[in-house]
């Protein structure tokens, strides 16, 4: 057996990772391997409990208290949200099986902070008001985080508390974690990471995503505590039907081939995985579970190259233990580009400015709105580089040299990027 200690520093200090914890939980026999310093400033070690954000993550666990309302019988999945939520201002088309499985169309990355109180979600459903719908319901895929906060006051309603209050009642307490929080106050009673920046590995300035993103992605856990969630989806037949194939995913990145009920399901040589990544304020979270070998492996980092650091890893632990490797990413290739497609793509938060420039694509990326409140960079470059197949339309970008390749689809009238539809303007 590697002697994992030793490969996570080693890899962690190529990809300039301040610290990390990685969890592998095999059939049984748990391994929790910390890494480096939790906080660069004041160079506070990690420790195998330390708690890291785990931003996206964080809808799995809101998935989940959907589906065990599905089976008290308090709601379907095919139910129309406004049926179950009559205040909230979207398509009445949209049912919670949209939202689940990021289909709505709801035009989803808002981050419009309504205070900390208990009204939250209620006060950030009621501003859904003057947001875009992309596309018809069902007819589409683009990554929605407020589809998601829909549904925590969906669960707020049905039960009668706060997002927060089921999270602890249905999930933490049964299961009996003892290092799961929602809030930075509760944060701070662990050993807590604080996020670094991808370019220069300094700590960031603003701690948390606001309260109302909450189901979306503010949940704080330790290796352990997020493995034991992985483990009620491994061994609990209720939750069977989050791993079962709902939307097709063309770009395949890292062998995200489906989407389930909220899980990613990726295709690992012939292996099938299920799991989620999640990215807040400079912290990258990574979870992969195969069911067949009884594998669960866990990757919380306090930095902006998380990723630089989880494809390595992520290869050599399931080589170890099932013979398959993380799947090489897209790769460019070199054709000449045109100007077809110039232009200024827009969605809520984020603006895509395409240039042709020198005989090649530049792509500008800027923060608007209310994420100019948290983003780790305005306004960056990025160079855009054709891929297969040789159509015009096919290309992959990446942050610089040392991150890997991601796969961009230009459309008629909207880009494709990092699992969002963003329309041309």
């Amino acid at each position: 057996m590697p002697d994992w200690s030793a490969r996570l520093s080693e890899l962690a200090v190529a990809a300039e990772v301040p610290g990390a914890v990685l969890g592998i939980w095999s059939d049984g026999e748990l391994t929790i391997t910390p890494y480096g310093v939790l906080n660069s400033a004041t160079g506070v070690g990690t420790t195998a409990d330390s708690v890291f954000q785990i931003g996206s993550i964080s809808k799995a666990w809101t998935a989940t208290m959907i589906v065990q309302l599905g089976a008290e019988g308090r709601l379907q999945l095919d139910d129309p949200v406004v049926n179950l939520l009559p205040e909230a201002p979207i398509d009445a088309r949209v049912t919670v099986r949209h939202l689940l499985t990021h289909t709505s169309g709801i035009d989803g990355d808002l981050f419009t902070d309504t205070g900390r109180g208990d009204d939250c979600l209620q006060r950030y459903v009621a501003l859904l008001v003057g947001v875009d719908n992309l596309f018809d319901p069902g007819t589409a895929y683009s990554y929605c985080n407020a589809g998601f906060v829909v549904l925590g006051r969906i669960i707020e309603v049905l039960d009668g508390r706060t997002w927060d209050e089921s999270l602890h009642a249905r999930l933490t307490e049964p299961i009996g974690l003892t290092h799961t929080v929602t809030l930075p106050e509760e944060a701070i009673l662990f050993r807590a990471a604080r996020g670094h920046t991808a370019d220069h590995s300094s700590p960031v300035k603003t701690s948390q995503l606001p309260r109302s993103i909450g189901p979306a992605g503010t949940i704080t856990t330790a290796a352990e505590d997020l493995i034991a969630f992985a483990q009620l989806h491994l061994t609990d037949d209720s939750y069977k039907s989050m791993q079962e194939p709902q939307v097709p995913f063309a770009s395949g990145v890292g062998g995200f081939s489906n989407l389930g009920l909220t899980w990613r399901i990726y295709d690992w040589d012939g292996r099938t995985i299920f799991g989620h990544d999640g990215s807040t304020i400079s912290q990258q979270a990574y979870l992969r579970v195969d069911p067949e070998a009884r594998l669960i492996v866990c990757l919380l980092t306090n930095s902006g190259n998380g990723n630089r650091l989880f494809e390595p890893l992520a290869t050599e632990v399931f080589t170890e233990y099932v013979g398959v490797a993380h799947p090489e990413p897209p790769q460019p290739i070199d054709v000449p580009v045109d100007d077809r497609h110039v232009g200024r793509y827009e969605r809520t938060s984020v603006r895509l400015d395409v240039v042709h420039k020198d005989g090649r694509l530049v792509l500008v990326e800027s923060a608007t709105g209310d994420r100019l409140a948290f983003a780790e960079e305005p306004e960056h470059e990025y160079e855009v580089l054709p891929t297969g197949p040789d159509d015009g339309n096919h290309f992959v970008v990446r942050y610089s040299a040392d991150f890997p390749w991601s796969p961009l689809t230009f459309h008629d009238s909207y880009l494709f990027a990092s699992g969002r539809v963003t329309p041309k303007r």
